[in-house]
């Protein structure tokens, strides 16, 4: 019995011998060679792009609110409507105004007739003095009386230049009831497009309170706000490339305005970009500037070279030996068929270019001549 055990497990081990020799002298599986476009990333100085955002806004713009308080008769417009210069927008009811306007001019009336009156009898006793210093070098008349006849003339002129100046007053004062009177008009300051309707007919009005805002028909500017850290970078006239949502191909601004105070609360300058004419353009679009702000040294690879796996970008890279793997990458900004690698990927590595949907991870890669 032992003698049979021992031979087994003599039989077991030289099996298990020989079953390693075979495993260890068994060749490992050739790669897949497969031919395939080869590009090298390069590591280069970069310009660094400043990227900031923004509105687009008409160049004028305007808040319409009332001068005078009142009810809101009728609101002429609404938000999308096209003005003219002059056009009435709003109309408040002038009721007590109208009446103000009304007394006012009847007591302009009133005064132009007791102006009347006192030249009448400011030319009265202006003849009768003239007379009486006529008969006074005639020696006809006492001192006296011409003192009396002196004195009415005087009076008669000071009471005069008193109604002249109530007159005055009154006339003021109806001129003035007039312009409040026109303030229950509210007409639109220029050319432009209704942009917010903000009153409805019925609702009280008070200076100040805004009760439509127009844009002027015309330019439009990109207005981006950009950090005090990096306002240096941007100068008045400087050309910009500017991409709006929505609108193709990128349109060239020009900087025509840096408001020279900053924020206080976020330390930033508001910059305002002139946009050229375009058809597509709005007012509320959102768009983005960019100026240049120095260069860095970066590693660039083709554009072509980077498919999505997932919501991953990755690439595959070729080691020593020709093998393809598949890394994942950390893409930077883009210059044109180029773009930024942060991470992944070091300069002078060669990649596979135009990989779409292929997997060439393990396969040996020959280059495409």
């Amino acid at each position: 019995m032992k003698v049979l055990l021992s031979g087994c497990l003599l039989a077991a081990a030289a099996a298990l011998v020989t079953g390693c020799r075979s495993n260890e002298s068994a060749p490992q599986a050739a790669a897949q060679t497969v031919v395939a476009h080869v590009v090298e990333s390069s590591q280069q100085q970069v310009p660094i792009e400043l990227r900031v955002t923004g509105t687009v806004h008409a160049k004028e713009s305007a808040t319409i609110s009332a001068q005078v308080m009142g009810r809101i008769e009728q609101v002429l417009v609404h938000a999308g409507d096209s003005v003219r210069a002059g056009q009435t927008l709003v109309a408040l009811d002038g009721s007590a105004l109208r009446a103000s306007a009304a007394q006012a001019q009847a007591a302009v009336a009133a005064a132009e007739n007791q102006e009347a009156a006192a030249k009448s009898s400011a030319s009265l006793a202006s003849s009768t003095l003239a007379r009486y210093q006529q008969l006074q070098t005639e020696k006809s008349v006492s001192a006296q009386e011409m003192d009396v006849v002196t004195r009415r003339a005087q009076a008669a002129a000071a009471q005069l230049q008193a109604v002249e100046a109530q007159v005055q007053a009154a006339r003021d004062q109806a001129h003035a009831a007039r312009i409040m009177l026109g303030y229950t008009r509210i007409a639109a300051p220029f050319n432009g497009i209704v942009t917010a309707r903000m009153a409805d007919p019925g609702t009280m009005a008070a200076p100040g309170v805004p009760l439509l805002q127009i844009d002027r028909t015309g330019a439009l500017q990109l207005q981006v706000t950009v950090d005090e850290s990096a306002i240096g970078a941007v100068r008045l006239g400087m050309k910009t490339p500017v991409s709006i949502d929505g609108v193709a191909p990128p349109l060239e601004g020009a900087v025509a305005e840096i408001v020279p105070a900053a924020d206080p609360t976020s330390h930033s300058f508001l910059v305002k970009i002139d946009l050229p004419p375009s058809s597509q353009l709005r007012a509320g679009m959102y768009g983005t500037a960019q100026f240049p702000n120095g260069t860095h040294e970066a590693i660039l690879v083709p554009q072509s070279a980077v498919v999505a796996r997932g919501s991953l970008e990755c690439a595959y890279v070729l080691d020593s030996q020709g093998i393809a793997q598949l890394r994942y990458v950390t893409l930077g900004a883009v210059h044109g068929n180029q773009v930024e690698v942060l991470s992944g990927i070091a300069g002078g590595e060669r990649l596979v270019d135009t990989p779409e949907d292929r997997d060439f991870a393990g396969k040996r890669i020959e280059a495409q001549p």
